[in-house]
């Protein structure tokens, strides 16, 4: 078994708070700028995947407080029900609904964030439901 860096381990400590926050910038500019639920999901993933490397997988998945096969759920969830948001209001199928104020640090609020937010819990619970699975191995 190899020995634990307390070097890797201070870094995943303060790397990993400014890649989550980092992860959701990506994913709150990502319906009018390059970004989104996809990339956001990865990057937050990767912060996780950091932890894992310095502190090992139980305690990744102690810090995850959550399965990944849940998050993959709940994702898949939020991203279904954001986009037939649009049918209970007459409108076809995806149809972008937006809220009509905007809010102070996110802006425009309507369904194609609801569904970038559903795209970013599935992302992220999909690397991880991997990555902790070979890690494992």
């Amino acid at each position: 078994m190899r020995g634990r860096s307390e070097i890797l381990a201070t870094a995943a400590r303060y790397l990993m708070p400014l890649l989550i926050v980092f992860s959701i910038f990506l994913l709150l500019r990502g319906h009018n700028e390059i970004g989104g639920g996809f990339v956001g999901g990865l990057v937050a993933s990767v912060a996780i995947v950091l932890y894992m490397l310095a502190e090992g997988v139980q305690a990744a998945r102690d810090l995850l407080k959550i399965e990944p096969r849940l998050l993959i759920a709940i994702g898949l969830l939020v991203a279904l029900s954001s986009a037939m948001l649009a049918w209970m209001v007459n409108q076809p199928f995806m149809t972008g609904l937006w809220w009509k104020h905007p809010l102070p640090v996110v802006g425009k609020v309507g369904t194609p964030l609801v569904f970038d937010l559903g795209v970013y819990l599935t992302v992220m619970g999909t690397t991880l439901m991997i990555l902790f699975t070979l890690a494992e191995d």
